[in-house]
């Protein structure tokens, strides 16, 4: 063999190892590139499944529906809302309560799940502006709090003695001041607004009231007004005011807004000229008329108070160790009785 020819052939045999070492490189870079690409796919779909590879649901903590200063770091919305229910199968007594015949009531532990006092849960009771915390969730839900609504002739054509927030007709005001005014005041003519505006008209805002109740399993509920005035045909259950307000909870404005011991609407005449009123709150919890047990924070609810129905009122609230509890009062013969009666429910949040 020639010189020539071993060097060509020493020549071939270092190129043949160049090149395998080039597939070998790039291949281990392939490797690499794969691991990292696997890696960051795994990472997406862990956070995209809220950063559990399990199909287990989060166990309930009313806390996660509401915002409030005690349990701020925890989350707001519950992930297993139908299965964590309190299960009320009879009367539960209290020696701290005492309602009257006629009465209804509840207190029950959302943590624990259970019913530490009820009183015809199941029984027919007119609502009153407790009402509202359903069309309050349906504003909430289904509206914009942007958006401009024009107050309508009918939205203040209401009947005599009704509380009313003092709209005219032709008044501009946005969904959000209407809210306010609805869960702060209780004004029956923007719960009107509030109808008219997100369902089209009262009729069809009364239906999706009827048919978002059901879906909550409030069997024993039927909405005929979007505020609460009297109609035999309107009614509901203490157990349903229960499943109405756990549900409304779920929007922290809900909390933030019923919590106000007053509200300034601002809102804009037909003639362009603005006007403002100051509108204190129902609750006399949050305006020191009634003051709550120690160590027990008020976080918000709906009162309600027709001639037929009573005085009502529906509270979620929270004791010393922020536990959550909600609780109902209904037909009390007055507001001094009513808030006699829930302060006597509310003694006991900080002993379970």
């Amino acid at each position: 063999m020639t010189a020539r020819e071993t060097k060509k052939k020493a020549y071939s045999r270092a190129r043949i190892k160049r090149m395998r070492r080039r597939r070998i490189r790039n291949t281990i870079f392939l490797i690499l590139f794969l691991l990292i690409l696997g890696t960051g796919c795994g990472y997406v779909v862990y956070k995209l499944k809220g950063g559990d590879f399990s199909n287990i649901q989060q166990s309930y903590q009313a806390s996660r529906e509401f915002k409030n200063t005690l349990v701020s770091k925890e989350q707001q919305r519950a992930s297993a809302f139908a299965a964590n229910l309190c299960v009320i199968k009879e009367d539960v007594p209290l020696e701290t309560i005492s309602l009257a015949d006629d009465q209804k009531g509840l207190l029950l532990d959302l943590n624990k799940k259970k019913a530490l006092y009820a009183k015809g849960a199941y029984d027919r009771v007119y609502p009153a502006s407790i009402t509202k915390i359903m069309t309050g969730i349906l504003a909430l839900r289904y509206g914009k709090m942007d958006e401009v609504v024009t107050i309508s002739q009918e939205n203040v054509t209401l009947e005599e003695g009704s509380q009313v927030c003092g709209f005219w007709a032709g008044d501009k005001v946005t969904l959000d001041e209407l809210l306010h005014c609805l869960l702060v005041y209780s004004g029956n003519d923007a719960a009107s607004a509030i109808a008219t505006h997100v369902g089209g008209s009262t009729e069809e805002f009364v239906n999706m009231m009827n048919s978002y109740a059901a879906s909550l399993g409030c069997t024993g509920t039927h909405f005929t007004n979007p505020h609460g005035l009297q109609d035999e045909n309107h009614y509901t259950t203490p157990y349903d005011i229960y499943l109405m307000l756990k549900e409304a909870l779920k929007y922290p404005e809900f909390t933030e807004i019923t919590r106000l011991s007053s509200y300034t609407v601002t809102y804009t005449h037909e003639d362009g000229s603005e006007a403002s009123t100051i509108l204190e709150a129902t609750d006399h919890y949050l305006t020191g008329e009634a003051t709550a047990p120690k160590d027990v924070t008020i976080l918000g609810g709906k009162t309600g108070t027709t001639s037929t129905a009573g005085n009502c009122l529906a509270l979620l609230s929270q004791n010393a160790y922020g536990k959550p509890f909600i609780s109902i009062v209904m037909g009390a013969s007055s507001k001094e009785v009513l808030y006699q009666q829930m302060t006597s429910l509310l003694q006991n949040i900080n002993d379970v």
